[in-house]
């Protein structure tokens, strides 16, 4: 019967999805705690809502594929925040560029350091180079490079999830108090995952996190052609 319902309903996997997220709101504001990312548990209660059911992901995607057409919007609307910092932005510009590019080339120089290790060939590998960007891009660059793309979005997922579980507490382990400081190291390894805990910091981690999506989107996607080479 369930299986009916999802293939009758248009907007089926758009509100399992949004429920399972708020369902995650709820439980990270009762409990204050890094493994109750909503988006964590939304993804964890979908799994084990469409395992229990027995629905296809096929027929779950064709009516939550609506979700999708705001990643970009979303992203793009990360500039707000960012141009009501402007003049932060231009007093730091040189160390704000030094950084991001420093953060994305580790982030590249660890992917290839190991799938040398694990011996991953050229698919594999280039399937995770895009791992610490936004999705929108990281899909498009993972394609075009000949990677797996469900693998990159899931790495993706992954890597900002992780961040925005750890991302504060690794901020005071090593004593790191600078707004900008923080709101870079949050977009550069955790892109918009990432920025919105840097959001929750501050207004200015949160700015100086977008520009780090942006401008870590545009290395990677010079980086990612040229590291992609190094293992044929």
């Amino acid at each position: 019967m369930i299986n009916t319902i999802v293939q009758n309903s248009t907007y089926f996997g758009v509100v399992v999805s949004l429920l399972g997220y708020y369902i995650g709101t709820i439980l990270k504001q009762k409990f204050k705690l890094g493994i109750f990312n909503p988006l964590l548990v939304a993804i964890v209660l979908t799994i084990a809502f469409l395992l229990m059911c027995k629905i296809p992901y096929t027929d779950f995607s064709a009516t939550a594929k609506y979700l999708s057409w705001f990643l970009t919007p979303a992203t793009v609307a990360l500039a707000i925040p960012l141009y009501q910092e402007i003049e932060r932005l231009k007093k730091n510009i040189k160390a704000i560029l030094v950084s991001i590019f420093a953060g994305t080339l580790t982030s590249l120089a660890c992917i290839f350091a190991m799938c040398l290790i694990f011996g991953f060939n050229h698919s594999q590998y280039v399937t995770f180079l895009p791992k610490s960007i936004t999705t929108a891009i990281g899909m498009s660059i993972s394609e075009e490079l000949g990677g797996i793309v469900p693998i990159t979005v899931a790495a993706i997922v992954v890597t900002g999830i992780f961040g925005n579980m750890v991302g504060e507490a690794v901020l005071k382990m090593f004593k790191i108090t600078d707004p900008v400081a923080k709101g870079l190291a949050l977009g550069t390894s955790a892109h918009a995952i990432g920025t919105a805990k840097a959001m929750e910091m501050g207004e200015t981690e949160g700015a100086m996190s977008s520009l780090a999506i942006v401008v870590a989107g545009i290395i990677t996607v010079v980086g990612a052609s040229v590291f992609a080479t190094l293992i044929p």
